[in-house]
């Protein structure tokens, strides 16, 4: 009878092996965020300090990258509206639908006094936050202080 049970318990064993769950992988580890200096030194509004570590980080294939690129060229002390607009373009080429270069670009072009294509990139934002989202809200808000400007920009506003 051993050897019954034996060959029996044998036989089953391939079938309870299957049946086992495999241990879940280990946790990734995160990348560090190669841009985390850059964000401190915006934080803080340090832009020259930003602009300078983005540009040691020099990953212009990164919406990311371009849009805080963008962001700390347009709150410089001299603002560098035409270097903002270049990496706002590009970051939105890299990727359509990046609300901060969305929300940042249309507040780009209310200090360059283009109302129509900061209202364009509030149309997108509608779009791509399928209804609302802080980026939207904050250019929204940043269009009605434009208008009650009577259509000017408003300094230290966005």
């Amino acid at each position: 009878m051993n050897k019954l049970v034996l060959t029996l318990l044998l036989a089953a064993a391939p079938a309870l092996a299957m049946d086992m769950t495999e241990p879940a992988p280990a946790p990734a580890v995160a990348a560090p965020d190669k841009l985390a200096g850059a964000r401190a030194h915006i934080k803080a509004a340090r832009w020259s300090d930003a602009v300078a570590e983005l540009k040691k980080v020099n990953d212009a294939r990164s919406a990311d990258w371009n849009n805080l690129m963008g962001f700390a060229h347009r709150k410089l002390a001299t603002p560098d509206l035409a270097a903002a607009e270049r990496y706002y373009d590009a970051a939105l080429k890299i990727s359509p639908a990046h609300r901060g270069a969305l929300e940042y670009s249309g507040e780009l072009y209310l200090m360059k006094g283009e109302l129509p294509r900061a209202e364009q990139r509030l149309a997108e934002l509608v779009r791509v936050c399928a209804g609302a989202c802080e980026e939207q809200a904050e250019l929204k808000r940043s269009i009605e202080r434009f208008k009650a400007n009577g259509n000017k920009h408003v300094a230290g506003a966005y």
